[in-house]
């Protein structure tokens, strides 16, 4: 699967060949200040299909954990966790096609938000 996507202004962007491992809503405090919204979509891709054009800034935003964004924009770019060293999470809404994708299920649910309700087709990935 080829999936392409950028940041807002365009002076980001990735491609991403083979296949996706996961696609899930992700509801932890964490997350949701990165993107101040009350959910966020990730797609999961190995590293060694992915490909950035651009000039990416890093934030570490928790022990293991790395951020990106575009430094002129300030769109979120991806999540990288120490956990999972060969793995890139991306921002399903930064795709060109973010229907390509189908999210199949909810991260730490027990941190949404009151009145964020969850999709009832997918379910819990705990």
């Amino acid at each position: 699967m080829k999936l392409r996507g950028h940041c807002l202004c365009g002076g980001v962007s990735f491609e991403s060949r083979g296949a996706v491992h996961w696609v899930v809503h992700c509801h932890c405090e964490s997350c949701r200040r990165a993107t101040a919204s009350p959910m966020t979509t990730f797609v999961s891709v190995s590293d060694a299909g992915l490909d950035w054009s651009g000039t990416l800034a890093r934030f570490a935003s928790s022990p293991g954990v790395e951020r990106a964004f575009c430094p002129t924009c300030g769109s979120p770019l991806y999540y990288r966790g120490a956990d999972r060293p060969d793995e890139t999470h991306l921002y399903a809404a930064l795709l060109e096609d973010p229907g390509a994708v189908s999210p199949e299920g909810h991260d730490f649910l027990e941190e949404r938000i009151s009145w964020m309700q969850p999709v009832p087709e997918t379910r819990s990935k705990q």
